[in-house]
């Protein structure tokens, strides 16, 4: 479905001269955003690296320098940088007619990551594609693109977002298809995630409330059914409710137990920069899942803030730029915008309440902070085109054309 792009000229010509030049002195693009988004990764890649210097003091990293992961990280923030910079010259319209088959060629990458020989596996999941420099995590890529994909859908499904045959059993059926490649992995938590995309963006686009409810406990139910039939994730739900109890403390609480102890000993204004006790060793997978339990460690309360309101105003955002373009009758793109917050919104929320004991345990990593090359680089991707939208946005308010 195209949209007619509203011709601004007479309406232009026609305002005051004061509104004409104030705006002129418009931005071009929305620049705290983008520094909010910056300052973040170079928070993330300094806390990566205080959280991760230690790791080369074990057997398994006993190869690696203590600046491995930091020059990584960077090495990881660098193309992310340049991907996004790509990804902001593509014109919104561009993305719509890509969606479809973008969300096709990354499904096709979820089924090749289980045929043996290609996926590559890491403790008993496998989630990777190996290309000998980098390892691609197609979910991650998933995250992204079913955000335009739903997005797509709910324009060119509009007339029929009331029905059930024809507005939302597709759309449930991709997800489906894809959620069972996720389970396969295994990994419920991106499979979490992109169901709350794909759900919030629906809502939006104006689903049956009716059908929307009725999908919602049906999805809670399947969610449940899939932790009560898996022993493993029945017993990690298990410790999450008691995870003080010795055999759970030591057993699948065990990263829990350890990230309360690190935000318990951060107190206020943390132990200091550096100075953690838990990353030695004592908290697994501290540069990645569970970073957060090392800022609060190092940084306290006040750091652990700090991080929640750089977030808020990122998804503040997001929904704002979202409300303009549909203000504008660019649906899609407002659709896209605020499903990017949902995104970024979701994940974050998990990950921080997987650190502080609000949810049960699930790897799922701190957006833009974490360890990691393809989350950066798609975080980075989907904040780009989110800054594109907001661009042009910006374009047609002074009355010009993308």
């Amino acid at each position: 479905m195209r949209f007619a792009l509203p011709s601004f000229s007479s309406a232009t010509a026609r305002q005051p001269v004061g509104t004409l030049a104030q705006r002129s002195k418009m931005m071009e693009y929305d620049q705290p955003l983008a520094w909010v988004v910056v300052l973040l990764m170079l928070f993330g890649m300094v806390m990566v690296y205080s959280a991760s210097i230690s790791l080369p003091d074990s057997p398994k990293y006993a190869n690696y320098k203590n600046s491995h992961f930091l020059m990584r990280q960077a090495t990881f923030i660098g193309v992310a940088l340049f991907a996004a910079l790509l990804a902001f010259r593509v014109r919104i319209e561009t993305w719509q007619r890509l969606a479809p088959y973008l969300f096709v060629a990354t499904m096709v990458l979820l089924v090749l990551v289980l045929v043996p020989g290609i996926g590559k596996g890491v403790n008993g999941a496998r989630r990777w594609l190996s290309f000998k420099v980098f390892n691609l995590q197609p979910s991650e890529m998933m995250k992204l693109f079913v955000v335009l994909y739903a997005a797509d859908y709910t324009v060119r499904k509009q007339q029929f977002m009331h029905k059930l045959t024809k507005g939302f059993l597709p759309m449930a059926a991709a997800i489906g298809f894809v959620g069972l490649l996720l389970l396969l992995e295994p990994d419920l938590g991106a499979f979490g995630v992109i169901v709350c995309i794909a759900m919030g963006i629906l809502f939006l686009g104006g689903i049956n409330g009716i059908w929307f409810g009725g999908i919602g406990v049906t999805l809670v139910g399947m969610f449940s059914m899939v932790i009560l039939l898996s022993p493993w994730r029945r017993e990690r739900i298990f410790a999450y409710l008691n995870p003080w109890q010795e055999e759970n403390a030591l057993g699948k609480a065990y990263q829990l137990s350890h990230s309360l102890i690190a935000f318990g000993r951060g107190e206020l204004f943390g132990v200091g920069l550096g100075g953690s006790v838990e990353k030695l060793h004592y908290l697994p997978e501290a540069h990645t899942d569970f970073l957060l339990a090392v800022i609060g460690e190092e940084l306290g309360f006040a750091g652990v803030l700090v991080v929640v309101v750089m977030f808020y105003w990122i998804i503040k955002r997001a929904f704002e730029i979202g409300r303009q373009a549909i203000a504008m009758d660019l649906t899609f793109a407002g659709l896209a915008a605020k499903g990017i917050g949902i995104w970024i919104g979701v994940q974050a929320f998990i990950n921080m309440g997987v650190n502080l004991g609000l949810l049960p345990t699930k790897g799922l990593t701190l957006p833009l902070m974490s360890y990691g090359g393809s989350g950066v680089m798609i975080n980075c991707v989907g904040l780009a085109i989110l800054l594109r939208i907001d661009y042009e946005n910006r374009v047609l308010m002074r009355g010009g054309r993308v």
